[in-house]
């Protein structure tokens, strides 16, 4: 009985945020067709991604409650979304479409999205045959219990109830600060990944532009397709990579290594064919459009897959009781480096 009311409970959180990013997206399609200022739309606009993040935050944090696999799942579905937009900023640009019916497009596809997730949501309990999978998941998690108690002391049964999927009464979450120092590396390494993405994409790489510009159709999607398609793309492979390879170790000093090493493609961007970039000395060190491309192909893809194992090593190094604190506060951080990244765009904007 009270697994089932866990359950429940559980349901209703992840229903309830959904319908609140549905509501919220509604609300700023909405207000596409309303006239007011740019920098009050802006305003409002900002404020509900501030929301949403809030919420994605929240259903981030019941993820650290499951295997590593559903971290990589989670990842993948935010790289997809990328992949969502770019294609609709690709039909915007090849239907000619005015402003506002652009905008309202870009609006409606995440409203669509997350409707039929909801929709989705909701009706997989109903079905049979997802009846079927649940209920036998249930029960191999009885006999792997069973069989670790008549197998393992109690010391080593932590171990394996970490994912068994029902809630430990016995134990007590420690505190947020408990929790962190024993996340700590990880916390920074997704803040280190993002923190460098965002401070070169998009503010350098939109201002690439392709070498055969006697192509006017070329000329006008460039951009679109081998900055934002190419990048979403190749970090949605990095997303989902985790889920067939995990290395290095999240013991392995190889790791941070890996992630730090990802500054390296702040100056290769810059030295791109980047459009009346002040660095005119390097400006054509990778000037052909190919070799834009593979850059972006390798940052992106870095990006997608140092991210997700961030994300999913970090509910692996604390208790089962405190995944959920470790996946909020990973979230948190991850927040925190797209802030410093944007922050730190700025500046290379204006030294490019």
């Amino acid at each position: 009985m009270e697994a089932w009311s866990y359950r429940v409970r559980e349901r209703l959180r992840v229903a309830f945020s959904l319908g609140a990013i549905l509501l919220l997206f509604s609300l700023t399609a909405a207000l596409v067709r309303v006239p007011m200022l740019p920098d009050t739309f802006f305003s409002v606009t900002m404020a509900t991604i501030w929301f949403i993040n809030m919420l994605q935050g929240s259903l981030f944090g019941m993820v650290g409650l499951f295997p590593p696999r559903y971290s990589t799942l989670f990842m993948s579905g935010q790289g997809l979304a990328g992949i969502f937009a770019a294609l609709a900023m690709l039909l915007s640009i090849l239907s000619n479409s005015g402003e506002r019916s652009a905008a309202l497009g870009y609006f409606i596809t995440p409203c669509v999205a997350t409707l039929g997730t909801l929709l989705c949501y909701l009706l997989l309990p109903h079905l049979e045959f997802a009846r079927f999978y649940l209920n036998r998941s249930q029960s191999d998690n009885l006999e792997t219990k069973q069989e670790v108690l008549s197998s393992t002391d109690m010391n080593d049964l932590e171990v394996d109830r970490k994912f068994i999927g029902e809630p430990e009464e016995s134990q007590q979450r420690s505190s947020v600060l408990n929790v962190f120092k024993k996340i700590w590396l990880m916390a920074a390494c997704v803040t280190c990944v993002f923190a460098v993405t965002l401070s070169v994409f998009p503010v350098i790489t939109v201002r690439v532009r392709t070498v055969y510009t006697d192509s006017a159709a070329w000329d006008k999607v460039f951009t679109c397709v081998c900055c934002f398609i190419v990048f979403n793309a190749m970090d949605l492979v990095g997303r989902s990579a985790p889920s067939l390879v995990q290395w290095p170790s999240k013991e392995s000093r190889v790791f941070p290594v890996a992630v730090l090493s990802r500054v390296v493609f702040i100056p290769l961007l810059m030295m791109c064919n980047v459009q009346d970039s002040r660095l005119s000395v390097f400006r054509h060190v990778f000037r052909h459009d190919g070799a834009f491309v593979t850059i972006m192909a390798l940052f992106s893809f870095s990006n997608g897959y140092l991210a997700s194992l961030c994300m999913a090593y970090a509910p692996q190094l604390v208790r089962s009781k405190d995944c959920e604190t470790a996946g909020s506060l990973m979230t948190f951080f991850l927040v925190l480096g797209l802030a410093l990244g944007a922050s730190f765009s700025f500046l290379l904007g204006q030294l490019v």
